[in-house]
């Protein structure tokens, strides 16, 4: 039986991690969450119904939770993070202390209960992004290797980013210096089902759509972003875990993402086609103040390690987590 740890495991990318992972039977899950933004809802439930399954509600900012964690992980996926782009600008100081934090306490945990696992840290496209919008030179498609940039450090929407950056310093330090295997993802825009509510721009599609705002407010239309569903996202990860491929030193870090550049205008466009409703009229705004405006990473990396493709398409995913918010609107 294989034992897999999971941080941030009631969040978005961790319930699905776990819906994932339950699928193989030799597979027993320890999820841990705070519970400050994920929460026991009842698809959550559904998973902790699983006898395979063990929760643990800690704050990993707190290092006595960690006596808790036990040992003996071949896997461990630390997702736990804030995220969200409105709280980058509501609370960017929690952002840079919870995200940072958790991290130190997860490695230092690591190299001294499980260091003969292997540690999966998720980065964002936000580590790099700044590049852009600081020197106009980023290459698109983009590779891993480009440099990390923070845009403005008086901007709050960069605390994530910074958060993100240094975290990849850590664990490719730690893991260095101690010697065990770890990974770095980069996520670029995972969609689909329970992704959250506010500030989430195709969860804020589709509440407006249900609300049939007209006109519809676009926020930065022209920007460009590709969107992976999370379906697909979460077997790329596991995948990538479980390959010899990503066991060297130094550590890999891998783009996760789809190659579909859309902008917001024709993303709004394509989801008024599938659910068939379109506003009489858009309300085109300008994006938040730090917005990036293009983002297509080069996934060469991620195919020549595993045999991986998306097998979900836009469209359909865009029909399915509409029709999960439909059924599932905003508690509060």
């Amino acid at each position: 039986m294989r034992k897999i740890l999971i941080t941030g495991g009631a969040g978005f990318i961790g319930y699905h991690l776990a819906q994932h992972l339950l699928q193989n039977s030799d597979v027993e899950l320890v999820l841990v969450d705070n519970l400050r933004r994920g929460r026991i809802d009842a698809d959550f439930q559904n998973v902790l119904d699983n006898p395979r399954v063990k929760f643990l509600a800690l704050d990993l900012t707190k290092p006595d939770s960690y006596e808790k964690l036990g040992s003996g992980y071949n896997h461990v996926y630390h997702l736990a993070a804030v995220n969200g782009t409105k709280l980058f600008y509501e609370m960017p100081h929690e952002v840079l202390r919870v995200n940072t934090l958790s991290l130190i306490y997860m490695l230092e945990w690591f190299r001294e209960k499980n260091k003969e696992g292997k540690f999966c840290f998720t980065s964002s496209n936000e580590a790099y992004a700044g590049g852009l919008n600081a020197f106009n030179q980023l290459p698109i498609p983009t590779p891993e290797k480009v440099p990390l940039v923070i845009h403005d450090t008086h901007n709050p929407r960069w605390s994530y980013a910074a958060t993100k950056l240094v975290g990849e310093l850590f664990v490719i330090n730690y893991a260095k210096m101690h010697n065990f295997k770890a990974l770095i993802v980069r996520p670029h825009n995972f969609y689909g089902p329970r992704a959250g509510y506010k500030g989430h721009v195709i969860p804020d599609f589709s509440e407006r759509i249900m609300a049939r705002a007209d006109p519809f407010p676009i926020y930065g239309a022209d920007d460009t972003r590709t969107f992976c569903y999370i379906g697909d996202a979460v077997r790329a990860m596991s995948m990538l875990m479980d390959s010899k491929k990503t066991d060297s030193q130094p550590i890999e870090t891998v783009h996760i993402g789809d190659a579909l550049e859309i902008t917001m205008k024709e993303l709004a466009e394509r989801m008024f086609d599938v659910v068939d409703w379109r506003p009489k009229k858009l309300d085109i705004q300008n994006g938040p103040i730090g917005s990036v405006k293009r983002r297509l990473a080069d996934t060469s990396k991620l195919r020549a390690f595993v045999e991986w493709t998306p097998e979900v398409s836009l469209d359909e995913g865009l029909r399915i987590t509409h029709d999960w918010y439909m059924a599932h609107p905003d508690p509060a």
